[in-house]
């Protein structure tokens, strides 16, 4: 997963407003206890950054896997419903 595509399935899932909240002060167990942000300043893979979020979030598994990428036909769209 690229950073491009983590910040797409963030505001996909959480909307842009509460997605920028999520990654700035929520804090992730499976990246050893820091943000989003800090963890990927860290280095940490965008992939494993976003499962953490999804577990700290609830996010369904059926949710997580393939998020970040525009399904086809969805050019430019960035939030469903």
């Amino acid at each position: 997963m690229k950073l491009s595509e983590f910040q797409f399935a963030v505001e996909h899932e959480f909307g842009a407003g509460y997605g920028a909240v999520v990654v700035t002060d929520l804090s992730l167990a499976g990246v050893g206890g820091r943000t989003a942000r800090e963890a990927l300043a860290a280095g940490v893979p965008a992939r494993t950054v976003w499962l953490a979020l999804c577990d700290a979030a609830d996010v369904p598994e059926e949710r997580r896997h393939g998020a970040g990428r525009p399904a086809p036909g969805d050019a430019g769209s960035h939030r469903a419903g």
